[in-house]
């Protein structure tokens, strides 16, 4: 009843037999790869294969959900819905041992071939309602990292999602702690235009789920009122951002977002995805108005104690040399500090390397009015963190902003001939925070702080090239910041042209450094190719569609063709370009003039009738028209015009004296149009030969 791949043992005792859930091929795929390949090619696959699926199972980000929960080696774990084992590895790194619930063989599998090395996972497989009943009462952590929405489908009846936790807080230790990370159904990006992630549909979780389907996802309301009827009165949130599947940073009610911080917004992997609006700028807002834990992307909740860690920021889209996490969390006398530890081995020097640096940037701007936040390098055998003191005052860059939403230019130049006084304290010292951007530096009335010097080299850099690369950084971050005088901003500095173009191009050498081989998490969006669809844009071309191909008929009594004897009709085409007219007109009319579009095209017209008689479109004389015109001849024989119009005022004009009108006549036409670009127009108008 147990199979053992590597060290890992899979208990298939209450393994029904068949797999009931699978994703079909891309799960042969995984397990393919995770049989031949090593964990350190996973990167290399995902951007090859250009697969979603492949980035959701093996992608390292999909870790930091947990990597940041302070397990210890004495700790025993238990992943209800493990799957392909995204985040068991870690887990595997962090505890004593971890047990594994999963209802599929094949993922399991996957599961154990990635994870073979670590022998302290064990994996069951089957239904969890029939394995529970065996689990030990002992666990310290119960992780529900994206299955808690799938309650209705593992336990059922009227109150699935309660019953699931009352059954999950029977195998809990005591002072254990239950994790469940899951979607917010009124997340931001929800109404923003991504689709709904179980479902697959606009807005579903917005109006309240009226599909079909077992996912549910929850508000932090919605989750709470659980929580609260299963007796769980001691919990906290935590908020990962952009999401909690491919999270970068956890904010917490202790630690709030601040303006500009949440701008990684464009997240489709998956699928296509509407934008309806700057999320950057709607999260601002939201920050403003304390709204953050309404419109949170995603949560983890936390039941039981408290974690000590206020906010996580991982930097592991990067060269594997510099991919390092930033804590802010309590220390042993509760104080506020910040930690930076290495997250691969490769790291560490670079955090040691912070101590150095802060030594060395002391010593630069000794006397200048700028303090560098102190560090503090603290070993732990072969590992190690970097600890600095969490200082008081706000960002330059929120200074900056306020100026210039206010309009305040002599505050806004004011900050800013302070920063340059500053950085350029020793322009010559042979050390140089290269990352001297507005958002590192923090203001406290008179006193300003240097925070974050993580890019710190032993050479010189010129402060005007600090100071331009700052303002290059700032802008790019904020399209509203674009009202800053860039061409003031190069003059003070005595940047030319050509200089500002060197900088950019350092600045982008810069990017690939930090980089190294890895694609960052915008690249693999553009790779993996799901379209952002801008329904504002859709809008727009289709009222100029509308406009493009409005019908302006004019009529000839006698004096020409004018615009107060012409009209707009409210007929349209249909979606296949087709058009019916019926006109209708008294005997002193004399000529009919149509113009079908207000733009370049190719006109069929295809039938002609006068009081209900047709008329043959080779009449003579009978039709003119401003394009070039060619008889074509239809399957079933009949006779019809095209007509290419190089012109955005095309028309065709009919002489209704050869139809021998009456006292009331009806004229009749049906037409198809097909707007073409005018250089495309053009071209083919000068290789037809015949004017009809």
């Amino acid at each position: 009843m147990t199979e053992q791949i590597g060290k890992i043992t899979l208990d298939l005792s209450k393994y029904p037999g068949e797999d009931l859930y699978c994703d079909g091929a891309v799960e042969d795929e995984l397990l393919d790869i995770v049989r031949k390949y090593s964990q350190v090619e996973y990167g290399r696959l995902i951007e090859e294969r250009k697969s979603w699926p492949l980035l959701y199972h093996l992608s390292p980000l999909r870790e930091n959900i947990v990597d940041f929960i302070p397990m210890t080696s004495d700790d025993r774990v238990l992943e209800v819905g493990s799957g392909c084992g995204a985040i068991t590895g870690a887990l595997a790194r962090k505890a004593g041992s971890v047990t594994c619930v999963d209802l599929s063989k094949k993922r399991s599998m996957i599961n154990a071939y990635r994870h073979s090395d670590y022998g302290n996972i064990t994996i069951h497989v089957g239904n969890f309602q029939d394995i529970e009943p065996d689990l030990p009462g002992d666990y310290d952590y119960i992780c529900l990292i994206g299955v808690f929405e799938y309650g209705r489908g593992y336990i059922g009846g009227d109150r699935p999602y309660e019953e699931f936790l009352r059954i999950l807080a029977g195998h809990l230790a005591p002072g254990g702690r239950i994790l469940i990370a899951i979607e917010n159904k009124y997340g931001l990006k929800y109404f923003a235009g991504c689709k709904e992630d179980h479902l697959g549909n606009y807005f579903s979780g917005i109006e309240n789920y009226q599909d079909s389907g077992n996912a549910r996802t929850f508000s932090r309301r919605g989750l709470e009122k659980i929580f609260a009827a299963c007796g769980m009165n001691e919990y906290s949130f935590y908020y990962p951002y952009p999401d909690y599947k491919f999270m970068t940073t956890v904010f917490s009610d202790d630690r709030w977002p601040g303006r500009g911080e949440l701008s990684n917004n464009l997240r489709n992997f998956d699928r296509d995805r509407m934008v309806l609006f700057d999320e950057k700028l709607a999260f601002d807002g939201i920050v403003e108005e304390d709204l953050f834990s309404v419109f949170a992307n995603s949560y983890m909740a936390v039941l039981g104690r408290p974690l000590p860690v206020g906010y996580v920021k991982y930097s592991n889209d990067r060269a594997r040399e510099f991919r390092i996490r930033t804590e802010i969390c309590r220390d042993g006398q509760g104080k506020r500090v910040v930690r930076k530890y290495p997250l691969v081995p490769e790291a560490r020097e670079h955090v040691r390397k912070m101590a150095w640096a802060c030594e060395e940037l002391t010593r630069r701007y000794e006397g200048s009015g700028l303090s560098v936040n102190r560090c503090r390098l603290v070993e732990l055998g072969e590992d190690c963190y970097a600890e600095f003191a969490y200082e008081a005052g706000r960002p330059l860059s929120e200074l900056l902003d306020e100026c210039l939403e206010k309009g305040d230019q002599e505050g806004f130049w004011r900050y800013f001939e302070r920063y340059l006084e500053l950085i350029g304290h020793q322009e010559d010292y042979p050390v140089t925070d290269f990352d001297l951007v507005f958002s590192n530096l923090l203001v406290d009335g008179e006193h300003w702080t240097l925070i974050d010097y993580e890019w710190t080299f032993a050479r010189a850099v010129e402060s005007r090239e600090l100071a331009f690369r700052a303002v290059y950084c700032y802008l790019l971050e904020n399209e509203k910041r674009n009202r800053l005088d860039l061409d003031r901003v190069l003059q003070r500095l005595g940047i030319t042209e050509e200089q500002a173009r060197e900088y950019r191009e350092k600045e982008l050498k810069f990017q690939r450094y930090v980089e190294g081989k890895t694609a960052s998490m915008a690249a693999l969006r553009e790779i993996i190719g799901n379209r952002l669809r801008f329904p504002e844009k859709l809008i727009q071309r289709q009222e100029n569609q509308e406009h493009l191909t409005r019908i302006q008929v004019y009529e000839d009594a006698g004096e020409g063709y004018t615009e107060n004897g012409s009209r707009f009709l409210e007929q349209a085409y249909d979606e296949d370009g087709h058009l019916e007219l019926e006109l209708l007109f008294h005997d002193e009319v004399r000529g009919m003039r149509i113009d079908p579009a207000m733009d370049c095209g190719i006109c069929n017209i295809l039938e002609l009738r006068f009081n209900g008689e047709q008329v043959p479109l080779n009449t003579p004389k009978l039709l003119s028209c401003n394009g070039r015109t060619v008889r074509c001849k239809a399957e079933d024989g009949n006779t019809y015009l095209t007509v290419l119009f190089p012109t955005e005022d095309p028309n065709i004009s009919i002489d209704i004296d050869r139809l021998h009108p009456g006292e009331e006549n009806i004229l009749y036409i049906r037409l198809e149009y097909t707007r073409i670009p005018a250089r495309m127009a053009r071209d083919l108008a000068g290789a037809m030969k015949k004017w009809f």
